[in-house]
């Protein structure tokens, strides 16, 4: 059970009290432990907390708990929720219920091909529930005789005795428990049961209460912690410093730290819970967006940029250059980055589209604005396949300019390299396109004025960055084909402006996609086939590039791309073995597409080879390209109308949505067809959504709703300290709250000098001064 988040309920405006004394559960607990250890600081060393010690310490610091006061911010990362159970007299069939036992019984039947039932015989009182679990036999280990167990599901009724199938299961581990090796008849952690006595309610110390579950590490138990927790509250919460005025705490109707902290880890009600954690929800999603607000206020006015404006000879003369009319959705966007780009700070604006939006003539278009003011450009890719598509379509579209190019990779020779650097410091090339070779050391530019980086997601906040020519900073226009979700861009992206591309340039095609049963596939490359012959070309994607990165993921150059498996879903371990690509590429050649020319291109390759490879596809001297997710971002085939993805189950949706995006770029409509050994419902719910909707905007909120923001875009990347309380996705009224608030208080207070402003501004720069280069402010 969690708490939820929003805003708080009128009728549980009232914190507790302004001391601990009310707060029964809390004392209640506070009253097994007999000291207070009241010499306890906030500053403590926690191995200096009675209960702790040497040991202990060294696996608190694991966790990152070395003071008492980061043991008080250490926050529980769920609740077993004590207070609503059965008696297994009360159990009826149809709702939810939880019942809790002791385990008496454990039976582990195996019905042969793969086939297993384990069932879990428990005593409450003097009557017996059986929990049942199929083919996961795995579960046997992780239950023992005498463990105390919380169960939730829905009871079903058979002959005698009540079964819940599959339920969710919860170790109860009480707080007084001894601290040496349980026997085998003893819960984990728990009170000592012997055979028959079994648990009820009544037995439990805790039944009744919100326990709190805090994450742990090996050789730490869940007692050890609620123990140390307690002590350090009873001696430490009313040492804290309030970070909000009074005054806003009212306006905002917020608890008090030292009502709302010694709530949030010990609840005595879920209503309780709430309060507490919503004001930890907000005060943690404030500190982010006031940095973020800082940063922009510290941008607008201290740093200086060239300021590059847009006039209507310009903007003529960009537009002689482009084969097509601008779209309606283009020329809003050209229109904003222009007036950006126009200022004498620097434009950071993030400019997002679906799939095929057209967001490359934009960031050309701007480009072009930049050249024509005589400065320079870069523009920065993830990968040295795109970095050479780009270079292309800019040869294309460039042919008639005086505009001069230049690649800045990895994998040049040490004398091309100095060659292009010489040509970049004198200013002599217009337009530096490259990976992460553009932010080494040794570039220097003679007047840089704009940075574009594409699919910006692949870089940290440091890399996008890193890129200045003395005192005077670039524009900056990062771009991503990958929609995203609001709430993740109010706080991952919340330091840009952000630009939407919403319409489709005319002509774009549909894209067909399947999700068959297996025994479709001979129908499946029949079709497929059938297209070859038609003269379309296609992708065959798999996930990996041999058998043993079943286990051991890709790894990618990091010149070139991140993990090409970083970001999928690996399922269970039970599951066939996935499709690698040096398997589908000789199963193929030798079987379904023998009668057709094949390539191989993933990210071991060195760069040279994928250019050659890529090159002959393009050229169609390659019909079909099996490929790993190196393709996903930029590569741009107008004639492959084709793909099939195997080992669908390993991909997100928002990389399925860019893998899909690689086909129907031109005139003929498209075709993508998943295999999977989707056995998750998870799994299942996201390829179901990827089949029936193209709309990447769409499917980025699904994606956000299934898998979360931990793993959506790679966030990993963004440089920012992981969020400790905080659920963009549970939480987002609250991101949005806190946003509005953040913007407004450092509207009337630029630098959040006013003394009331104080802590806030302490706790801003301490937790984000860093990631977001903040060092001026501070």
């Amino acid at each position: 059970m969690k708490g939820e988040g929003g805003r708080r309920k009128e009728e549980n405006s009232t914190p507790p009290t302004t001391n601990h004394q009310p707060l029964t559960r809390y004392n209640r607990g506070m009253s097994q432990i007999s000291d207070k250890s009241p010499s306890i600081e906030l500053a403590t060393p926690i191995q200096f907390v009675k209960g702790c010690g040497g040991q202990r310490a060294e696996l608190l610091a694991k966790l990152g708990i070395v003071t008492a006061r980061d043991l008080l911010f250490f926050f529980p990362r769920d609740y077993q929720d004590l207070t609503d159970l059965r008696g297994i007299d009360q159990l009826e069939e149809g709702p939810l219920v939880s019942v809790l036992g002791t385990v008496e019984e454990i039976d582990l039947q195996d019905r042969g091909m793969g086939r297993s039932i384990l069932g879990i015989l428990l005593r409450q009182g003097t009557g017996h529930f059986r929990a049942l679990w199929f083919n996961q036999p795995f579960l046997r280990d992780k239950y023992r005789r005498g463990q105390t167990l919380l169960l939730s599901g829905k009871a079903k009724r058979r002959g005698m005795r009540w079964e819940m199938v599959h339920p969710h299961v919860q170790v109860v581990e009480t707080d007084n428990s001894p601290a040496s090796s349980p026997s085998p008849l003893a819960g984990e952690g728990g009170e000592r049961s012997e055979p028959g006595e079994g648990a009820t309610v009544a037995n439990v110390p805790l039944a009744g209460q919100l326990l709190p579950i805090y994450p742990l590490t090996e050789g730490l138990a869940q007692r050890h912690v609620r123990q140390l927790v307690r002590r350090v509250l009873d001696a430490c919460v009313d040492r804290l410093e309030e970070v909000f005025p009074v005054a806003y705490l009212n306006q905002k109707r917020l608890w008090p730290i030292h009502a709302a902290l010694p709530q949030l880890h010990f609840p005595a009600n879920l209503a309780s819970l709430e309060q507490a954690r919503r004001r930890f929800v907000y005060q943690e999603l404030l500190i982010l967006q006031l940095a973020l607000a800082l940063k922009r206020q510290q941008a607008h006015d201290s740093l200086r940029a060239l300021p590059l404006e847009l006039t209507a000879k310009i903007d003529a003369r960009i537009r002689r250059l482009f084969p097509f009319q601008l779209t309606a959705g283009q020329n809003q966007a050209v229109a904003q980055i222009a007036a950006d780009m126009a200022r004498s700070y620097p434009m950071n604006r993030l400019l997002q589209g679906d799939v095929g939006s057209g967001k490359t003539i934009v960031a050309v278009y701007a480009m072009l604005l930049a050249v024509a003011h005589k400065s320079q450009v870069v523009l920065m890719a993830p990968t040295e396949v795109l970095a050479r598509q780009h270079i292309e379509t800019l040869d294309r579209l460039l042919a008639g300019s005086h505009t001069r190019l230049g690649l800045l990779t990895g994998g040049q020779t040490a004398k091309a390299r100095q060659g292009l650097l010489a040509e970049i410091a004198s200013g002599e090339i217009h337009i530096v396109v490259g990976t992460q070779a553009v932010v080494a050391g040794d570039v220097s530019f003679e007047r840089l004025g704009l940075v574009v980086i594409d699919e910006q997601h692949k870089f940290g906040v440091r890399q996008r960055a890193a890129l200045k020519n003395a005192s005077v900073h670039p524009h900056y226009l990062v771009m991503t084909a990958t929609p995203i979700p609001r709430t993740v861009s109010m706080t991952l992206f919340g330091d840009l402006d952000v630009t939407t591309l919403a319409d489709s340039p005319p002509g774009r095609q549909n894209v067909h996609t399947y999700f068959p049963p297996a025994e479709e596939r001979p129908r499946w490359w029949e079709f497929y086939r059938k297209k070859l012959a038609e003269g379309r070309q296609g992708y065959v994607i798999v996930p990996l590039v041999e058998s043993s990165q079943a286990e051991d993921a890709e790894t990618e150059s990091p010149e070139t791309e991140s993990p090409e498996t970083e970001s999928q879903d690996v399922e269970s371990q039970t599951q066939l073995p996935t499709a690698s690509l040096e398997a589908t590429y000789e199963a193929l050649a030798n079987g379904e597409l023998e009668a057709f020319r094949i390539g191989l291109i993933h990210g071991r390759m060195s760069p040279p080879e994928k250019h050659a490879a890529m090159t002959a596809f393009r050229r169609g001297e390659i019909q079909v390209l099996v490929a790993t997710s190196v393709i996903e971002v930029g590569v741009d085939v107008p004639n492959a109308t084709l793909m099939t993805i195997e080992g669908a189950e390993r991909f997100g949706l928002a990389q399925l949505h860019q893998l899909r995006g690689r086909i129907s770029r031109g005139s003929f409509p498209g075709y993508c067809c998943l295999f999977a050994n989707a056995e998750t419902d998870e799994a299942v719910a996201r390829l179901k959504a990827f089949v029936e909707s193209s709309d990447g905007f769409r499917l980025a909120e699904i994606d956000f709703a299934l898998r979360g923001p931990g793993d959506l875009l790679g966030t990993r990347q963004h440089g920012l300290p992981p969020l400790r309380i905080a659920d963009l996705l549970r939480d987002a009224s609250a991101v949005a709250e806190a946003r509005q608030d953040a913007r407004a208080l450092v509207e009337s207070d630029p630098t959040l000098a006013l003394p009331e402003h104080a802590l806030l501004r302490r706790m801003a720069l301490v937790r984000y001064g860093k990631s977001l280069d903040l060092g001026d402010v501070g």
